[in-house]
Order: structure tokens, then C-alpha cells, then sequence
């Protein structure tokens, strides 16, 4: 997948960048709209990541003349909330909306749906990862146990993923922010045990005594469950 991202934020560029590239996405970064039409007109790219607020031509305006000109897939990433903001990107062009700050298995989601529903050839699902009655498929967005559907929030999601796909190793809470999120977020590393007891509550058979996110004190949390293949 050739993607170009439009961000003037260099410091989420850098880790999202890192992730997508081990995820198979080739990434050209660049910084407004004026050198992302440059490399435009050099270069097709199978996605468009656009920024909302960029410096001198905004990216709603970047976004229009992309699908009044190019027709490539955009996903529009912003910080603003509002129900309203998504709505007009949707109504410009856009494909998908995304909010910041946003996990970057999230992002990796929505990229491979666009480009599903686009018609791209050569998207692959992530493989489904198992462990007992637990089923997690990271492709979908969906978690069964007992071959029923669990509902997580995405940062549960996120959690779970991330310490499911590197079974037995230990993350700090430090780790897992970085892991999700691509930067550290400062004041955010003691929600990760907010969010953790939540997911316990949902996939534990006894969430005091748990099997699948196990603490390892002074440390931080791991993957406790079988092997996932």
C-alpha cells in the first residue's frame, strides 16, 4: 500500500510511520497541501491521510481538489470532535473520519477498509488470534469468547491486541502507550490500569483472578493465555 500523509504534527509522524511500515504500508510524509499536490502530480498513491488543520491551504480544501482532480481514497484526521466536522468531511469527499489521539491498530483498520470498499487489490486480513475461548480478530475489530461477540472500546481493543500478539512478553504502562498510540501522553499512563480492569471485567471468567491480562507487580501487565497461533 502507497500511502501519503499531510501533518504538520511531526511528533505523532514518526512511530505512526514506523508501524505502518512494518505493517506493510509505504508512507511519504508531507508537511501542507501545496507539497502534498507537488508529490501528486510525481506519484500516484493508493490512500490519501489528511490532516484537518494544515498550514496555508486547509485540509478540507486539499481534500476537495484530491477528489475533484485524482478520485484517490482520503481519510481526513483531526483532533475537532464535533458530530458536525464529520459530516462535512464525509460531504467534501472524504472516506473515513478519524479523531486524534487514535490508536494505531485503529488507523491500520481503517485504511485496509477503505481500500477494501475502493476495490484495492492485494489487502490482507490479519491473522485471527486464539487463545482458548478467546477470539481476537484485529482485522474486524471483534472479540468472542464462547463464540460470543464481546464489546470493547477501541483503547480495550487496542490493549488487548497489543499484549496478545507478543504473548508472556511484559509491558510497562509506558510501553503500551507507545505501543497504541504512537506517543506518550503525559498523566495518561495510570488510566492504562483504569482501562485494563475494564477489560478484565469483560474477557475474565474471574477477573480477580485473571487469566488472559496478568500484572506483574513493579512492572506492568502481560498476555497470560495459551499460545496464539
Amino acid at each position: 500500500m502507497n500511502i501519503l500523509w499531510v501533518e504538520d504534527e511531526f511528533k505523532i509522524v514518526e512511530r505512526v510511520v514506523a508501524f505502518l511500515d512494518q505493517e506493510g504500508c509505504r508512507v511519504t510524509h508531507a508537511l501542507c497541501a501545496e507539497a502534498a499536490l507537488d508529490l501528486l502530480r510525481k506519484q500516484s498513491f493508493d490512500l490519501i491521510l489528511i490532516d484537518w488543520m494544515l498550514p496555508g491551504q486547509s485540509g478540507t480544501d486539499l481534500c476537495r481538489e484530491v477528489q475533484r482532480e485524482r478520485k484517490v481514497p482520503v481519510i481526513m484526521l483531526t483532533a475537532k470532535t464535533d458530530e458536525w466536522d464529520k459530516v462535512i468531511a464525509l460531504e467534501i469527499g472524504a472516506d473515513d473520519y478519524i479523531t486524534k489521539p487514535f490508536g494505531m491498530r485503529e488507523l491500520l483498520a481503517r485504511i485496509k477498509a477503505v481500500l477494501r470498499r475502493s476495490g484495492s487489490a492485494g489487502i490482507t486480513e490479519d491473522k485471527v488470534l486464539r487463545s482458548g475461548s478467546l477470539t481476537i480478530d484485529p482485522f474486524r475489530h471483534e472479540v468472542k469468547k464462547n463464540d460470543q461477540f464481546i464489546s470493547l472500546t477501541p483503547t480495550e481493543f487496542e490493549l488487548l491486541v497489543t499484549l496478545a500478539e507478543q504473548p508472556g512478553r511484559v509491558f510497562s504502562r509506558l510501553q503500551l502507550i507507545d505501543q497504541m498510540l504512537g506517543e506518550v501522553y503525559y498523566g495518561y499512563e495510570r488510566t492504562i490500569d483504569s482501562h485494563i480492569r475494564n477489560l478484565r471485567r469483560k474477557i475474565e471468567d474471574d477477573p480477580a483472578q485473571p487469566q488472559y491480562i496478568v500484572t506483574v507487580y513493579g512492572v506492568g501487565y502481560r498476555f497470560g493465555g495459551g499460545a496464539l497461533p
